[in-house]
């Protein structure tokens, strides 16, 4: 039985992400043998429950105001239609809904606390609920918690030193302050990365080393290719190859071999062959639907016709970490202090997010 190591470093993993092929994935197909049913994948499905407007300058996001996409705007959904799209999901064979709003953080207030009551409505399905509003404050986290919250994404992105190649408007220790006020709770922690924006393996592996050294280590890592977007800063860039992010997925199974590994964004681009290599690789999750938020996804029926190909089962919720308890609004113990914490604006300048903003205008 491996074990779980919490000091990687980059040249470790560059090690390990720059071997050959056939030894990468027999070594992460054999890790993640150790820790997981090879043959079970949890669903999970993404839900923008408030669309665009973003005053962040994310590179690779359509939803930042700033940017002159096609994306629709949309207002907060109410708790009605949060509840039938988790019944559609459900019906589908996710065990996992993971409501996103384009947020840059949390704050107090009637919209918040329509978002508690989606969690308290959908934990009460007896699915996972997962949620991805931005940076948040401890006491925000322990709300959440009560309402029954699974899981929060805060995705890293990046490496550190990357990071401010693609985003300037808020910092990278912003992004670790936020995890760290999940783990106050009893919430997980689902945080990954994108690939393919222009970075160097020595940045990927940078960004592995950030997640693999928390202790715990995330229980989900997402890994996303990048969908280029017309209007983003990062609409030039190439797709990710099939192979790049074979090996994404194989080095993180090896330096996370507990953490359940989830093909995202970009999966729409990779065919069935390559994606039974992820599995293969150690991936155990996938985001089901038609959309990502935003960009396209698999549909629902292609994906259950590849489990069906590959001998796949769905993972049922719950399965790893015990469902979470629902505490009623009336009962909460923590009430909403009206916080205005300050976090980060770094505020240089990246050229490619000016030129987008600018040619958006």
């Amino acid at each position: 039985m491996s074990i779980t190591k919490h000091n990687w470093t980059k040249e470790e993993i560059i090690a390990i992400y720059t071997k050959p092929m056939m030894d990468l994935l027999y070594e992460a197909a054999t890790i993640h043998r150790e820790h997981h049913d090879p043959n079970v994948v949890q669903v999970s499905t993404l839900l923008s429950i408030k669309t665009g407007g973003c005053s962040e300058d994310c590179g690779y996001c359509p939803q930042a105001k700033r940017y002159h996409t096609s994306i629709k705007t949309n207002d907060l959904m109410t708790v009605s239609e949060v509840k039938e799209q988790a019944e559609q999901a459900k019906s589908s064979g996710s065990s996992r809904v993971c409501m996103g709003a384009a947020w840059r953080n949390v704050k107090d207030g009637a919209e918040f606390d329509q978002v508690l009551e989606m969690v308290r409505t959908i934990n009460k399905m007896d699915m996972e609920v997962c949620c991805t509003l931005g940076m948040i404050t401890e006491n925000q986290a322990q709300r959440l918690a009560e309402a029954g919250l699974y899981a929060y994404n805060h995705n890293i992105d990046t490496s550190e030193e990357y990071y401010k190649e693609v985003i300037s408007t808020r910092g990278f220790e912003d992004r670790l302050e936020t995890i760290n006020n999940v783990r106050k709770t009893n919430i997980t922690v689902c945080s990954g990365g994108i690939i393919g924006m222009g970075e160097s393996i020595e940045d990927r592996a940078g960004m592995l080393v950030a997640l693999s050294t928390l202790d715990p280590q995330p229980e989900s890592v997402p890994i996303n290719a990048l969908v280029p977007v017309e209007g983003t800063p990062l609409e030039g860039e190439k797709l990710v190859e099939i192979w790049e992010m074979i090996r994404m997925v194989a080095t993180t199974r090896i330096v996370m071999p507990e953490t359940q590994v989830r093909l995202s964004a970009g999966r729409i681009n990779m065919s069935r062959e390559g994606q039974a290599m992820c599995f293969l690789a150690g991936a155990n999750s996938i985001f089901s639907g038609d959309k990502l938020l935003t960009t396209p996804n698999n549909d629902v029926n292609e994906d259950m016709k590849m489990f069906e190909i590959l001998g796949l089962k769905n993972q049922q919720p719950f399965a790893k970490v015990y469902q979470r308890e629902t505490v009623e609004a009336i009962d909460s113990k923590f009430a909403p202090l009206g916080e205005k914490p300050k976090w980060s604006r770094p505020g240089h300048t990246i050229e490619r997010n000016v030129e987008a903003t600018v040619k958006g205008k």
